[in-house]
């Protein structure tokens, strides 16, 4: 499969309704495209800002694959979440049905949740702000004749956002706002609630003297699957799919990440981004990210934990803290790929995991979103757990626990969790062989 940018494709991500020990997230499905190029997972190219980064040896160079791992640069066609951005929600009526909900309740329906949980894994250094439109504003054609589906026509998506950007332009300032959420009445006869998606333009669409580059369609139930909005929206900063679909459509979808990053099920115990991500998105200081070349012994704070001092965001509720310390020790193993180490357990977004140890997983900056561009390594590759509610059991011990040693299989990298600290912190060991 080519790992060039494919900007005449579109990625829908489809989100089953079954369960099978415990949720799964949706699936994925591409369709060529014929109009204004949508690409809800392409790459658009645009200027590289670069970043100083501590750990430059470890540090994978950002490539052509859809939305690529690589961190020696940002990708300048998506906002960087460094700071407050503003997000509209638009929320679109039509003449074939009355809404059974009102603006309000949809807004409570992904906020303040999804405005916590970046606050909380950013360590509070962005702050996502909404501002719903308190109305509903009136599509001009009836919801069955968009067609909207998991597999979108070309055709009916882009009547779709034609007619929803000129519907709410009248009474939407567009300049204002950094994000835009196109919000459906769920209850409408023609909408599908496994067609939310990101959909990113290379011709953006043009209102209030701006571009606007993607847009996220929400066609959400209410109430809505957990942390959908959040998942989407990560999007909108250049994260990949971590989820991994099967060719026939059939089986686990959640091998590659399991538990253990949003981006690989809005559902997991443990949906904190991993370390590299929040690494690339410019979260963890130049200090916090290790790049380990000879067997080092070294101390990891809990990834879920934030700075000592408590920063509060627009949603007004401190981030979690033990300290600003290393959260992330990388090893290199080739041109594209690194092992990633970093300590995970029940605390801020994954209050809810399974088990506590240090995580290991590989990184490839080279690999496309949707084909395992991060990996996570199962320490106890027999075993699993949680099986009741966790989305991929065999990986949901996946951890080195404390006093256990490691290798990661096809390399001479040894970790040891050989103790924590007083304050909850992990003292491990890295052998690089």
């Amino acid at each position: 499969m080519s790992r060039e940018p494919l900007p005449e494709v579109l990625v829908l991500r489809q989100f089953p309704r079954t369960r099978f020990r415990g949720p799964r997230l949706r699936s994925t499905a591409a369709v060529c495209t014929t109009l204004s190029a949508l690409a809800a997972t392409s790459l658009i190219t645009g200027p590289s800002v670069a970043e100083p980064f501590s750990a430059g040896p470890c540090a994978l160079q950002r490539t052509g694959a859809h939305h690529s791992e690589g961190v020696d640069t940002w990708n300048a066609a998506y906002p960087r979440p460094t700071r407050r951005l503003d997000a509209v929600l638009v929320f679109l009526s039509f003449p074939d049905s009355v809404p059974r909900t009102t603006p309000a309740e949809l807004t409570a329906d992904h906020f303040p949740a999804t405005s916590r949980f970046y606050e909380r894994a950013s360590y509070g250094r962005f702050s996502l702000r909404p501002h719903p439109v308190k109305r509903w504003i009136r599509m001009p054609k009836p919801s069955t004749a968009y067609a909207i589906q998991r597999d979108w026509s070309p055709a009916h998506r882009a009547a779709y956002l034609r007619d929803a950007l000129a519907a709410a332009d009248p009474r939407v300032d567009f300049s204002r706002y950094d994000i835009v959420y196109f919000v459906a009445d769920p209850d409408a006869p023609g909408v599908d609630s496994d067609a939310t998606k990101v959909v990113n333009l290379d011709t953006p669409l043009r209102a209030d003297g701006r571009d606007i580059r993607r847009v996220v369609t929400v066609f959400e139930k209410h109430p809505p699957d957990r942390l959908v909005l959040a998942h989407e929206t990560g999007h909108v900063f250049d994260l990949p799919d971590l989820y991994h679909r099967p060719a026939d459509g059939k089986g686990d979808w959640d091998t590659y990440v399991g538990d253990w990053d949003l981006m690989g099920s809005q559902f997991a115990l443990a949906p904190d981004l991993l370390g590299w991500h929040k690494w690339k998105l410019g979260w963890l200081r130049p200090r916090q990210v290790v790049c380990v070349r000879r067997t080092t012994r070294l101390t990891l704070e809990p990834l879920s934990a934030g700075p000592k001092t408590p920063v509060t965001g627009a949603a007004g509720a401190p981030a979690f803290g033990l300290g600003d310390g290393t959260k992330l020790a990388l090893v290199r193993t080739g041109p594209d790929s690194v092992l990633a180490f970093e300590a995970r357990g029940p605390v801020g977004n994954d209050v809810g995991a399974c088990r506590s140890g240090i995580l290991v997983y590989r990184v490839n900056g080279d690999t496309a979103s949707g084909d395992g561009p991060i990996q996570v390594i199962d320490a106890h590759p027999h075993t699993e757990a949680c099986w009741e509610n966790s989305v991929y059991p065999p990986l949901a011990d996946a951890p080195v626990a404390l006093g256990e040693s490691f290798t990661v299989p096809g390399t001479g990298v040894r970790v040891d969790a050989e103790d924590r600290t007083a304050s909850g912190a992990w003292t491990v060991k890295i052998t690089t062989g």
